[in-house]
């Protein structure tokens, strides 16, 4: 495996950061002297991110309990993130990508004047605001779609600085059939977990739906033999809805335990919203 690697893309004001799996796009609003300083401070601490979770792998791909312990600071973010699921089966990799995402805002930010700011990691992204300012988040739910589905305006005045997305069209297995699920809360890692957690939920049993063990896909998967979902084929109308009813009642279940702000769920073209995403806001700025 190669180095981190750091460059400023095309446009000249994003930054990106990669480093094995660990791919970041990072954008910091302000003063040019000071995002340029703010670059700096997330490029010195990127190299240590995955050197730190690769040292405790194996505890990061089990189960969590309330006796997991783990002492890098990636990792205890992770823990911490999915802990909040418990009992339910989850591992902190759940987190990662999230987890990831807040740990370099966090030096991208430190000491900094910055009006704004995000570290996008992979589509979980965490973010920064300051006072007047807001972020216009748009979700695509359908491939032929020419503008947001869904849309969440996020200020300031709100505690939301995290967003994610899981589901079988992603970066990692999951056991459920959605095509996605986007979460907004407290922070990346927050989401991240809540993702997974919700989109596992999005579930049933079909003759459309084909499994496999993880392991089978991948020796190293923290889901060890658990089915997980490899195709869906079409589904009738009333199989989806039954399946985004089921994820959209523990959605709402995290939103009125305060783990969640808001979560949109998606499977084949037919989608469900839960909290802060607004349909409506969507479609009227698409006029």
């Amino acid at each position: 495996m190669s180095g981190p690697v750091a460059a400023l893309l095309g446009d000249g004001k994003r930054l990106h950061l990669q480093y094995g799996p660990i791919d970041l796009v990072v954008e910091a609003f302000g003063a040019p002297e000071e995002v340029a300083l703010a670059y700096h401070q997330a490029q010195a601490a990127f190299p240590e991110i995955l050197p730190d979770l690769v040292g405790e792998v194996g505890i990061l791909r089990q189960a969590v309990t309330q006796q997991t312990t783990v002492t890098g600071v990636v990792a205890r973010r992770m823990v911490s993130a999915v802990s909040r699921h418990l009992p339910d089966f989850i591992t902190p990799m759940a987190a990662v990508a999230g987890a990831v995402a807040d740990e370099m805002l966090g030096h991208l930010i430190a000491g900094r004047d910055l009006s704004r700011a995000y570290v996008n990691n992979g589509g979980d992204i965490a973010f920064h605001l300051t006072e007047g300012t807001q972020f216009d988040i748009g979700l695509i739910t359908r491939d032929a779609a020419r503008v947001p589905d869904a849309l969440a305006v996020v200020t300031d005045q709100e505690r939301c600085r995290g967003i994610a997305t899981s589901g079988r069209g992603g970066r990692s297995f999951s056991l459920g059939i959605a095509d996605a699920v986007t979460v907004l809360a407290l922070d990346a890692a927050a989401a991240d977990a809540a993702a997974t957690i919700i989109g596992n939920a999005v579930n049933l049993d079909h003759p459309a739906i084909r499994r496999a063990p993880a392991s089978s896909l991948d020796p190293d998967s923290d889901l060890g033999d658990r089915l997980v979902t490899v195709a869906v084929d079409t589904l009738p109308w009333s199989v989806v809805a039954d399946a985004l009813d089921r994820g959209t009642t523990v959605a709402a279940s995290l939103l009125q335990d305060g783990l969640i702000d808001g979560a949109c769920l998606s499977l084949q073209g037919v989608s469900q919203i839960t909290g802060r995403f607004d349909r409506r806001i969507a479609k009227e700025r698409a006029a």
